[in-house]
C-alpha cells in the first residue's frame, strides 16, 4: 500500500506499526505533549486497514479494528462516550425472568357462597325439625321461583313462552298434593298441570303452540315433580331424619367432586358439557358420598345399617353428578353460565337444584328399599 494515498501521516491510537514511525506511531520523547497521553497505551499489532475503509473510519473518528484478536467484538462503530445507542441490541445470554404461577381460581366469590350456603342451611333445618308443614311450605317457594328462572331464560334465550301462570300454580299444587296424599297424589297433580298448560296457552296466537306447551310440560315434571319427592321423604317416622340425609349426601357429594377436583383433577369428565368436572372430581364425590351415607344411616336413620348407606352414598354422587351435567347441557343450549343471580356465590335457585331434583326420588326410592316407607 503507497503511503502517499493517506496524505499528511495521522497520529492517533493505533501504537507503533510495520510502517515505521512516520505513519501512525505516537511522538516520542521530551517533545511529547502532555494532552496526547491517553494516545500512549500500547496496543496490539493489527493488519493494515484497507485502503477503502480509510476515509469513511477518519470521517467517523474511530478505526474499525478487525482479525481474530477482536473477533468478540461487535462490527458496528461504538457510540461515543455519553452518546444513547439508537437501537441497542439485547444481550443473548441474559435470563428472561420467569412467568409467574397462575394461582388456581375457584371462578366464584367463596365466601359469598359459603356465608349463602350457610344461611340456607339453617332455614331449611329449622323450618324441617320445628314443623313439617314449614318445610313444605318451604320447597313450594323454592320450586315457583325455580320455574320463574327456567322459564325466563327460555323466552329471554330462545323465545320460547312456557306459561308461567299454571306452571307455579301446578307446581306448588305438586308439592302439597305429594305430602298430605302421596304418589297418587302428585301424580294427579301432574296430569292436571300438563293440562292447564295446554289450555293457557290457547289464549295466545298458534304460532310457537306446541314448543311452547312442550317446553312447559318438561318444566313441570324437570321441577316440582321431581322436588315431590322431597316432600314424600317428610311423610315417614323419621321423615325429617330422612330429608337430612338426603340434603346432607347431596352436598358432601358436590363439596367432595369440587375440592377433589379443584386439587387434583387433570382428566375431563364431560369437557363438551361441563369443562370444569373431572374424573378425579367424580372420585372424590363417591368417596365423600359413600362415607357420608355410611355415617347417616348407621346413625340417622331408623334399622340403616352401614353397608346400606356406601350404596346410597355410591348413588347419590352418580345422580348428583348426572343431575349436575343435565342442568349445564341446558344451560349452554341457552348459552348461559347460571340461571340467576338470586344467590351470590352460587347463581340462581336453580343452579343449587340441579343435583338435588334428580337425587331426591334415587333416595326416596333406595330408603323405601332399605328401611321401608315408615
Amino acid at each position: 500500500m503507497n503511503d502517499s494515498s493517506w496524505g499528511t501521516p495521522q497520529t492517533g491510537y493505533w501504537g507503533p506499526s510495520d510502517h515505521g514511525q512516520g505513519w501512525g506511531a505516537a511522538p516520542a520523547g521530551p517533545a511529547y505533549d502532555a494532552h496526547n497521553a491517553q494516545h500512549t497505551r500500547p496496543m496490539p499489532i493489527v493488519p493494515d486497514v484497507p485502503e477503502h475503509g480509510g476515509d469513511q473510519d477518519a470521517d467517523r473518528g474511530a478505526a474499525r479494528l478487525s482479525g481474530p484478536l477482536f473477533r468478540d467484538e461487535p462490527t458496528r462503530a461504538r457510540p461515543l462516550p455519553g452518546e444513547v445507542p439508537q437501537n441497542p441490541e439485547p444481550m443473548p445470554d441474559a435470563p428472561q425472568p420467569a412467568a409467574a404461577p397462575q394461582k388456581k381460581s375457584a371462578g366464584r366469590d367463596l365466601g359469598a357462597a359459603i356465608g349463602v350456603g350457610v344461611g340456607l342451611g339453617v332455614v331449611i333445618v329449622a323450618s324441617l325439625f320445628v314443623v313439617k308443614a314449614v318445610f313444605v311450605g318451604v320447597v313450594a317457594v323454592a320450586v315457583v321461583v325455580g320455574l320463574w328462572e327456567l322459564t325466563s331464560r327460555l323466552r329471554e334465550r330462545k323465545g320460547i313462552k312456557a306459561p308461567l301462570i299454571p306452571l307455579a300454580l301446578g307446581g306448588a299444587a305438586m308439592v302439597v298434593a305429594g305430602y298430605v296424599r302421596g304418589a297418587e297424589g302428585a301424580w294427579v297433580a301432574v296430569a292436571l298441570t300438563a293440562l292447564a298448560v295446554l289450555v293457557w296457552r290457547m289464549a295466545a296466537p298458534p304460532e310457537g303452540y306446541l314448543k311452547d306447551v312442550t317446553a312447559g310440560v318438561f318444566a313441570a315434571f324437570y321441577v316440582p315433580f321431581l322436588a315431590t319427592f322431597v316432600a314424600m321423604m317428610l311423610t315417614a317416622d323419621d321423615g325429617p331424619w330422612r330429608v337430612l340425609t338426603f340434603l346432607l349426601l347431596t352436598v358432601v357429594s358436590d363439596t367432595g367432586a369440587y375440592a377433589v377436583g379443584w386439587r387434583f383433577g387433570r382428566t375431563k369428565l364431560a369437557p363438551r358439557i361441563s369443562p370444569g368436572k373431572t374424573r378425579e372430581g367424580l372420585l372424590g364425590a363417591v368417596t365423600f358420598a359413600m362415607v357420608a351415607g355410611a355415617l347417616c344411616m348407621q346413625y340417622l336413620i331408623d334399622d340403616g345399617v352401614w353397608w346400606q348407606g356406601l350404596l346410597l352414598g355410591l348413588a347419590v354422587a352418580v345422580s348428583a353428578t348426572l343431575g349436575d351435567l343435565g342442568e349445564s347441557m341446558i344451560k349452554r343450549d341457552l348459552g348461559i353460565k347460571d340461571m340467576g343471580t338470586l344467590l351470590p356465590g352460587h347463581g340462581g335457585i336453580m343452579d343449587r337444584l340441579d343435583s338435588l331434583l334428580p337425587t331426591a326420588p334415587v333416595v326416596w326410592l333406595l330408603l323405601v328399599i332399605f328401611v321401608g316407607s315408615g
